[in-house]
């Protein structure tokens, strides 16, 4: 039977483009930017302290950074109760 696993996006910030093609051992290559120099990589959930132990340790990787994502309530409905909106006088006056 065919079962999910839980992944996470990881960001991996590198000196150099060359180096995306050899992160693929590691996870899923899902974006590169070739000006802004990050990979986007996506990892199961439980691997993710040793591979990003792993990807510190590369000459070429300058930071890895988790994505925030999984994190974040989906289900988040009035941003003013939660002070994430705020208004401001020029919406009070509408």
């Amino acid at each position: 039977m065919f079962e999910l696993t839980a992944r996470r996006a990881l960001i991996v910030r590198v000196a150099s483009n060359r180096v995306a093609r050899t992160l693929r051992r590691y996870g899923i290559v899902r974006y590169v930017s070739r000006r802004m120099h990050y990979v986007v990589l996506y990892v199961d959930q439980e691997k993710i302290p040793e591979i990003t132990e792993h990807l510190k340790r590369l000459r070429a990787v300058r930071s890895v950074e988790q994505s925030y994502r999984p994190d974040l309530d989906p289900t988040l409905t009035d941003l003013e109760e939660t002070g994430v909106y705020q208004l401001h006088d020029e919406d009070d006056k509408e």
